[in-house]
């Protein structure tokens, strides 16, 4: 994934007069642009909500149970693991948010036989075959 854009576009609808108050913050230079604000904003917002986030993580870690893969961030299969998962039989279901990649050249048969489910909210990277089997759009 190297030399990818890890960005998202996200569009937001913000009523004139906050609009009006982040242009006269930029035209001042406190930032860059729109963006930068933006950005900055959100940031802000998540530290605030740390704990809950935290809370939220610890608990879904806590209760995700064998063959049931919850994750944040960044999580990848390879087609060594799949394959060594198929050896062993064992499934897997994934639900995530952030970066899912899936081994573009991995066995999608032993893939479908493997993984059950995916949940997912963020990018992924795989194969259409893959997106259309389990309804990724």
């Amino acid at each position: 994934m190297k030399n990818e854009n890890l960005s998202e576009k996200v569009s937001v609808n913000i009523n004139s007069s906050t609009l009006s108050e982040i242009d006269l913050l930029v035209d001042n230079g406190y930032y860059s642009n729109r963006s930068d604000f933006i950005n900055h904003a959100l940031h802000s917002a998540l530290r605030e909500e740390r704990s809950t986030i935290n809370r939220i993580i610890e608990s879904n870690t806590k209760s995700s149970r064998s063959g049931n893969n919850w994750f944040i961030g960044i999580y990848g299969l390879t087609a060594k693991e799949i394959e060594e998962m198929h050896a062993k039989g064992e499934k897997l279901s994934l639900t995530g948010y952030g970066i899912l990649t899936i081994d573009t050249n991995c066995d999608e048969e032993k893939l479908f036989r493997v993984v059950e489910s995916i949940k997912h909210r963020g990018k992924i990277k795989c194969s259409p075959t893959v997106k259309a089997h389990y309804g990724i759009k």
